[in-house]
C-alpha cells in the first residue's frame, strides 16, 4: 500500500536502525513537510505495532474520537478531553487516545487523572468501562510499546517531528469517526487524504486561524469534512451559531488538577462564557461526525441540553464510579 516510507518506520518502530539515522529522517521530514503519503504510511506502520483494544466489531462501528495533535502552544484547558465526556454525556461511544503532557502543563491523562478517573486499567477493563459507560481512555504509553525506542530521539530533536502528527491516526481502537485538531491550516488536507489512504470512513479535520488545534472561540477555523472519501471544505465562525467571539487567554487553563477543576465546572453547569462555549462548539461538530445530529445548532442545543439536565454531571460520576470499581 506504502512506499519505502513504510519500511522505513517499520525499522524504527522495531529499532533496527542507529539514532543519528533516525533523528537524521525525521529533521528531513519535518523541514521538507510531511506529505500525506508519507503520514499515512508513518501511520500505517504504527497501528501495526500497537497494542489493539478487542471492541466487538458492532460497538467498532459506534466509536468515535476526538483530539488534537498538540503543538499549538495555546495555554488552553483540556478542550478536547472535556468534549471527549460531554460528547458520551451526549450518546456518543468515545475511545479516548491521548497521554501525560508533552507540550503543555497538563495532557488528558493527567487531567482526567485529577478528575478521579482511573486510568491504570488492563485492556480488558478498558474494554468493559466503555461496554458499561459507552467512555474509555486508552493511555498511549500501554499501547505502543515501540516507543520507548522513539521518545528519546523526540527529546533531542528541538522541535516537534511526524510523531506529533501520528497519534490521532494510530487509536488503538481504530474508530472509524475522528475530530482531529492540528497546529497549522497547511496540514488539513495532509491529514484528510491520510485518512482516506488508511480507510477512515468519517472525519473532520480543524485548524483555527489564531494557530489552535481546536475549533477556535477566539477566531474562525478552516475544516474539511471527510465522508466515505468525499470531502467538503469549510469555515467555522462561532458568531453564526449565536456564540460570541473571545479574548484568547480566556480559554487558558493551568496544571492537570486547575484543568480538572474547569471541566468539572463545565460538565456540572456551573461556568459560562468562552470555556464552555468553546466546548459546545467542539461538542456540535463532533456529534455531526458521529451522525448523532443533523446541524451545529442541533448539537449545540443538546451540549446544552445534557449539562443543563445534569446528565453530563451524572455521566462524568458514573465514569469515576465504574473505573474505579474495575481496578486494574
Amino acid at each position: 500500500m506504502f512506499n519505502k516510507d513504510k519500511l522505513k518506520f517499520d525499522d524504527i518502530f522495531e529499532n533496527r536502525l542507529p539514532e543519528e539515522d533516525v533523528k537524521k529522517y525525521l529533521t528531513q521530514l519535518h523541514e521538507q513537510g510531511e506529505t500525506a503519503e508519507q503520514i499515512a504510511a508513518a501511520a500505517s506502520a504504527m497501528r501495526e505495532h500497537l497494542i489493539p483494544l478487542p471492541i466487538p466489531y458492532a460497538l467498532k462501528e459506534e466509536l468515535i474520537d476526538n483530539c488534537g495533535t498538540g503543538g499549538d502552544y495555546s495555554n488552553s484547558f483540556n478542550v478536547s478531553s472535556t468534549v471527549s465526556l460531554l460528547l458520551t454525556a451526549c450518546g456518543a461511544k468515545v475511545a479516548k487516545h491521548g497521554n501525560r503532557s508533552i507540550t503543555s502543563k497538563s495532557g488528558s491523562a493527567d487531567m482526567l487523572e485529577a478528575l478521579g478517573i482511573n486510568l491504570d486499567l488492563s485492556i480488558e477493563n478498558q474494554v468493559k468501562l466503555l461496554e458499561k459507560t459507552g467512555f474509555t481512555f486508552m493511555f498511549a504509553q500501554n499501547h505502543h510499546p515501540a516507543m520507548k525506542y522513539i521518545m528519546p530521539i523526540r527529546k533531542a530533536i528541538p522541535h516537534r517531528t511526524i510523531f506529533n502528527i501520528l497519534g490521532p491516526l494510530a487509536n488503538p481502537a481504530m474508530v472509524h469517526k475522528q475530530l482531529i485538531g492540528v497546529f497549522s491550516p497547511e496540514y488539513i488536507h495532509r491529514l484528510i487524504t491520510s485518512l482516506t489512504l488508511l480507510g477512515t470512513k468519517r472525519a473532520m479535520v480543524v485548524s483555527s486561524k489564531d494557530g489552535m488545534d481546536e475549533i477556535s472561540i477566539s477566531d474562525v477555523t478552516y475544516a474539511t469534512f471527510l465522508d466515505r472519501q468525499q470531502t467538503r471544505d469549510f469555515i467555522i465562525d462561532p458568531r453564526e451559531y449565536g456564540l460570541d467571539l473571545y479574548d484568547k487567554k480566556e480559554i487558558e487553563g493551568g496544571d492537570a488538577k486547575e484543568n480538572a477543576e474547569i471541566t468539572r465546572a463545565i460538565l456540572y453547569g456551573e461556568i459560562t462564557g468562552a470555556k464552555l462555549d468553546i466546548v459546545l462548539i467542539n461538542t456540535a461538530f463532533a456529534l455531526l461526525v458521529d451522525g448523532k445530529v443533523h446541524s451545529t445548532e442541533d448539537g449545540i442545543s443538546l451540549a446544552k441540553e445534557v449539562i443543563r439536565s445534569g446528565q453530563a454531571k451524572a455521566k462524568l460520576e458514573e465514569i469515576i464510579t465504574v473505573s474505579n470499581e474495575l481496578q486494574g
